[in-house]
């Protein structure tokens, strides 16, 4: 589970110190002779429930601390906003589920929080672990080069980014935007935060409604591209 988190940024933030993960595997504390963790549901249904027996043994063996996370569908929608809250904390305990689901006694026990990462369901609570751990990281003081690397990136802007180009200037026909070209950093700067504007209306009306919310201070160029958008 944990090589991709050994790559890039959050690889380095491991070798560093910065971070440390571990991994706990729940069939070592089954008390199942064919290191069964799972069971059909009561009031019958289709798939197994993941038992509270082995989980609770490998909490309470582990000694797992902080705040403990199950990764479900039915949980709160990971945001920007948790992922930065949860960097606050020293330790977080990810419990991942399987089959149809966990225990809800082993859940209740532990004081879970709920964290979704989309409408959707996956074979496995592996999965959404890494995105939210991968999420949180980068919030954690360093992981990033710096904190602008966080606070200006994509969505946490409050828009959707901008289009990005490199080399060479024109490949297969198509050419670099030539305002990329021009060495005038404060008209790159204007262009790219039009783009986001444009990209987050067509595709995320929600955040561009709510941006247009903030008290923002605007110049007048500014102000003139924001209106046309509204």
């Amino acid at each position: 589970m944990l090589e991709p988190l050994k790559q890039s940024m959050i690889g380095r933030a491991i070798e560093n110190g910065i971070i440390e993960l571990n991994v706990t595997d729940i069939r070592e504390y089954t008390e199942d002779k064919h290191r069964r963790v799972d069971d059909t549901p009561y009031g019958g249904g289709a798939g197994m429930v993941m038992q509270a027996q082995p989980i609770m043994d490998a909490f309470e063996a582990k000694g797992c601390g902080g705040d403990v996370i199950y990764m479900s569908p039915r949980g709160e929608m990971l945001s920007g906003e948790m992922a930065e809250e949860l960097a606050e904390e020293n330790e977080l305990t990810i419990l991942c589920g399987h089959y149809e689901g966990v225990d809800q006694r082993a859940l209740d026990m532990l004081g879970a929080r709920e964290i979704s990462i989309g409408d959707y369901v996956l074979t496995c609570g592996e999965l959404p672990a890494m995105v939210l751990i991968d999420t949180v990281a980068r919030f954690i003081e360093g992981v990033l080069p710096s904190e602008e690397s966080v606070k200006d990136e994509s969505i946490y802007s409050g828009l959707l980014e901008y289009p990005h180009y490199s080399r060479p200037a024109e490949y297969r026909g198509e050419a670099v935007p030539e305002i990329l070209l021009s060495g005038n950093h404060g008209e790159v700067d204007l262009w790219r935060w039009e783009q986001s504007l444009a990209l987050t209306k067509e595709r995320r009306p929600d955040l561009f409604e709510a941006y247009l919310e903030r008290d923002m201070k605007l110049s007048k160029r500014e102000k003139k591209i924001l209106d046309k958008y509204r």
